[in-house]
């Protein structure tokens, strides 16, 4: 762990030294955190991390008396579901591989699509509560329930190092995040102005506690973390349905479900804390930690470390971003990258490449006093947006 001073408070960061270079940006938008008027304790930064909006990806920060929406983001709710399935790897030939991808996306909308029919929702039938955003989104989110969406979310078809066959799905909430996360940050951000208030980057305001709009805001993202992981369920029963109409027939004994975009409120040393997470999973149980699309990912049991506020990370991490992978990553990098995985790479989108991420297997032992790895899993399929 290397620890970073500033003028309030310290900066903890699961890395070696040699993995910050080329990461200045990240680490200064910490040090705004960590100099934040409602931070407290230490800032935390997770192996994965890297440059966010406001607040790096792998970012954990504990504040008192008030949200700060961009600590959670835009993809609120954003998280992982993964299955393990009494299949072995043997049961499923390239050929077989290739016609489940297809038939999963012939079930889900990826990228920026949706469904053409209105998708039945027991959450969203379940709305009792006057959200301004989620009022004039609602009905368009019947449509976005059970689509995937685009950038780093994905369906892979894995195997663990037993062969046994393994379901995992990466999405969030869709518009629906995004349209809170923005309409709330811009109410702070009015509050910062009314109340003259000296925070290190307005990326940064929060909603003060005690204002109406600080319950209204934590109830959204509620309704949000809730939707992404309806949305997920929705997604899984679609892929387990392509694998069945594929002649396959299976149980999944063992599945489990993560958010890494989200904030509560949690106790640590002594004190009740708003610990916000922006691509970080809360380390109790069993936890995914996905690897780059073409990379291994790994299932990890938390040891709820209270360093981290009990936290780990939720990927490998970006070294490039996506405008710079697509403008130096190679078709014939990326089709090397991808040749042992049944995927269909298409032509200038190499911005998921594995080059465009961290070693998945430093991550995890970066973090070794947060997860204990349990099954390291080889992707077979990948579906993407």
């Amino acid at each position: 762990m290397i620890v970073i001073n500033t003028e309030k408070l310290p900066i903890k960061i699961w890395a070696e030294e040699e993995d910050l270079e080329g990461f200045d940006e990240a680490i200064d938008q910490a040090k705004n955190l960590a100099n934040h008027p409602l931070s407290k304790k230490y800032v935390c930064l997770m192996p994965d991390f890297h440059i966010g909006y406001g607040m790096p990806i792998g970012g954990v920060l504990a504040t008192q008396g008030g949200v700060i929406a961009n600590a959670v983001g835009v993809d609120i709710g954003c998280g992982m579901v993964a299955g393990r399935t009494n299949l072995k790897a043997d049961d499923l030939s390239r050929e077989l591989l290739q016609a489940i991808r297809l038939s999963v996306h012939k079930r889900i909308p990826v990228g920026m699509s949706h469904h053409k029919e209105r998708q039945s929702s027991e959450h969203l039938d379940s709305y009792d509560f006057d959200d301004p955003v989620i009022s004039k989104q609602l009905e368009s989110a019947y449509y976005q329930i059970g689509s995937l969406g685009g950038g780093n979310h994905f369906i892979e078809i894995q195997a663990d190092q037993n062969d046994i066959v393994w379901i995992m799905l990466h999405s969030g909430s869709r518009n629906l995040g995004l349209q809170v996360c923005n309409y709330y940050h811009k109410i702070a951000k009015d509050y910062m102005d009314r109340f003259h208030s000296d925070i290190p980057d307005m990326d940064l305001a929060f909603l003060p506690e005690g204002v109406k709009e600080y319950e209204m805001y934590l109830k959204a993202m509620q309704f949000c973390m809730k939707f992404a992981e309806d949305s997920r369920e929705s997604m899984f029963k679609n892929v387990m349905a392509a694998l069945e109409e594929n002649g396959l027939k299976f149980d999944v004994p063992e599945k489990f479900d993560t958010h890494h975009n989200f904030a509560s409120m949690e106790n640590h040393f002594g004190q009740n804390l708003l610990i916000h997470r922006k691509g970080a999973v809360k380390a109790e149980g069993l936890v995914t930690i996905p690897g780059s699309m073409g990379t291994s990912s790994y299932i990890c049991e938390g040891l709820k470390p209270v360093e981290s506020f009990n936290s780990c990370s939720h990927g490998a991490g970006r070294v490039l971003g996506r405008k710079q992978a697509n403008s130096i990553i190679t078709h014939d990098q990326a089709v090397e990258a991808m040749q042992h995985v049944v995927f269909g790479i298409k032509m200038g989108d190499y911005d998921e490449m594995p080059m465009a991420y961290k070693d998945i297997d430093k991550v995890i032992e970066y973090q070794k006093d947060l997860v204990k790895p349990i099954f390291k899993l080889r992707p077979l399929a990948v579906c993407k947006g």
